[in-house]
């Protein structure tokens, strides 16, 4: 069974700053912020939802299909794709388009400061899950407005299971068009901040709205996660990270537990213990796609951290 990746494709400049930013904004002065940060540490990654989840589950084991748009300076990004063997064959060039951009800050307390440029992600809509063949799992992340509003209809009328993963697109919808996600869709994904707003917008109660869904799943960060499921809440508890280098991209590896999970027909338990083993892993390499474990070892961590078998 393929799992059909739908969403961004971006390259990711990611800066360090090493203080904190609330050393450096002045609440009341919140108004006329006018602030700037040295950052002596600079790199770029490949990166965005979709590349990111992507890899992750590829080292799982699964076969990905990456559904996404890029722009006239993509042959770096699908040349990689094509040394890490990740089928390409739906990611579709706009032309005169930059490939999406995120200028990410981080500061010493794993605080970001995100600029994001979308280009070519704004044109996701003229891909169509219909065009990808033997498809049994999907997921909407991040993309354009447009896209993730059709991605999400042409997955239910093909039948094809799918999590929605709104992460910081979630802004872009009201409260009516978060409710139609969630009647779509058989899976939720967010982050607790993420969750909060969606409880806002929505005007119901994560126990309300996870009634919509098959699963609603709630990361915590460094405190786990909740899967509320079954009529139930499940804990999932962190897995031992060997160090903490850098959070970004630790929600696509935590998705791609999830997919892997939901693919394999596992319990929420087992399925929410690996996602949070692959958000550990990833926490430990900087960028989103630098960690570089096989499944064999994948399994090890796992054991190690839950005292169980994987597989």
């Amino acid at each position: 069974m393929k799992t059909l990746i739908c969403g961004s494709m971006a390259y990711d400049t990611i800066m360090v700053f090493g203080d904190r930013f609330k050393n450096h904004i002045l609440p009341e002065q919140i108004h006329i912020l006018n602030v700037a940060f040295l950052v002596p540490d600079m790199r770029r990654e490949f990166g965005g939802c979709a590349g990111n989840i992507a890899y992750s589950l590829r080292l799982l084991g699964d076969e990905p299909l990456i559904m996404a748009t890029v722009g006239d300076d993509s042959a770096p990004y699908m040349h990689r794709l094509k040394q890490l063997g990740l089928d390409a064959t739906h990611v579709r060039d706009v032309p005169g388009s930059f490939t999406a951009q995120a200028f990410i800050t981080t500061d010493l307390d794993d605080n970001q400061i995100t600029a994001f440029h979308p280009g070519a992600m704004t044109q996701s809509h003229q891909n169509k899950v219909t065009d990808a063949r033997g498809v049994g799992l999907g997921i909407v992340s991040p993309d354009g407005r447009d896209g993730m509003l059709q991605h999400a209809r042409e997955f239910r009328d093909a039948g094809v299971p799918f999590v929605f993963d709104p992460g910081q697109g979630l802004p872009m919808f009201n409260g009516d068009e978060l409710m139609d996600f969630l009647k779509l869709a058989d899976y939720c994904t967010v982050n607790d901040y993420e969750a909060k707003l969606l409880t806002e917008r929505t005007g119901r109660s994560l126990e309300q709205l996870a009634g919509e869904v098959k699963a609603l799943i709630v990361t915590l960060g460094g405190s786990g996660s909740h899967i509320y499921a079954e009529g139930r809440r499940i804990e999932i508890p962190t897995a031992p990270p060997q160090s903490l280098v850098d959070p970004t991209g630790c929600g696509d590896a935590y998705r791609a537990g999830l997919l892997h999970g939901i693919g394999k027909g596992w319990a929420w338990e087992k399925t929410g213990r690996l996602a949070s083993l692959m958000g550990s892993i990833k926490i430990a390499h900087r960028g989103g796609q630098n960690h570089k474990l096989t499944a064999a070892e994948i399994a090890a961590r796992y054991r190690a951290a839950f005292g169980e078998d994987l597989w």
